[in-house]
């Protein structure tokens, strides 16, 4: 028998969303309360980035709502995070509730064991100082330039240099602490709704560990496996079209209402 802790079947997924498209389980109206599913459980032992809690608080869960149609402007993501004190939990579920009924099989997160790993980063391209953007630009126009020299003359192919968006400044992947990415909008200003002091990012939870444009983050263990056992989706989140969820926390007083936005 399969351990129900361990995360549905690709057979419950698909039900799963089947059943929020038509949205009609039995015994359940359409105004009754739905369980919201867990995404992350994170200890500031395990984490050294994570950024404190409020009062102590040393456990951080994070939860969101199955359904877009619940969002708080009646469409859209709904986004909870619960800071606790670790040594006042004193009964844990074996099985965490699960709703019977989503309405997207990417709010479903298969349960993953983290090996949190700390990595310098730097700002994202789009507010560096202009001067510094240019330079990075023009340095990085010169190698490429460089590099189709050598191939044009030699016919081989050079190894490629680290590209600053894609290589050195944010990590693809979930993470904790760091630097916000801007990617898909405009940089915008994330200031405490209480106090307008301005945010700083608490955790990101991202689609994929790696694409196409950042496969230098493949892990060092996986980059000699074949491409059909490696695996840039162990938790199988999908976060809008394939975005990220960067959520933002108060550095003058943790308890403060978070932000978010979606990347």
């Amino acid at each position: 028998m399969r351990d129900p802790s361990s995360g549905p079947t690709d057979e419950e997924r698909e039900l799963l969303t089947e059943l929020g498209r038509e949205h009609c389980v039995a015994g359940i109206a359409d105004t009754d309360p739905l369980p919201m599913v867990g995404v992350a459980q994170l200890y500031r032992r395990d984490v050294p980035d994570l950024r404190p809690g409020p009062d102590g608080c040393d456990l951080l869960q994070v939860f969101w709502c199955p359904f877009d149609r619940h969002g708080r402007t009646g469409y859209g993501m709904s986004v909870r995070l619960l800071w606790r004190r670790s040594w006042e939990v004193t009964e844990v579920l074996a099985t965490p509730p699960r709703p019977e009924v989503v309405g997207y099989e990417g709010y479903v997160a298969e349960p993953c064991v983290l090996h949190p790993e700390q990595v310098v980063t730097y700002p994202f391209a789009g507010v560096l100082p202009e001067e510094l953007r240019a330079r990075i630009h023009d340095t990085e126009d010169a190698r490429e330039e460089a590099a189709e020299a050598v191939y044009e003359a030699t016919g081989e192919e050079p190894a490629g240099e680290p590209a600053y968006q894609y290589d050195l400044s944010i990590p693809p992947g979930w993470r904790a602490g760091g630097f916000a990415s801007w990617h898909l909008t405009d940089p915008a200003r994330m200031d405490c709704a209480s106090c307008a002091a301005p945010m700083e990012l608490l955790l990101t939870v991202d689609s994929s560990e790696w694409d196409g444009g950042s496969e230098s983050w493949i892990p060092v263990e996986e980059r000699d496996l074949p491409k059909y056992l490696r695996s840039a989706t162990p938790t199988e989140v999908t976060v809008g079209r394939w975005g990220e969820l960067n959520i933002f926390a108060c550095p003058a007083d943790p308890g403060h209402p978070h932000r978010w936005s979606i990347q």
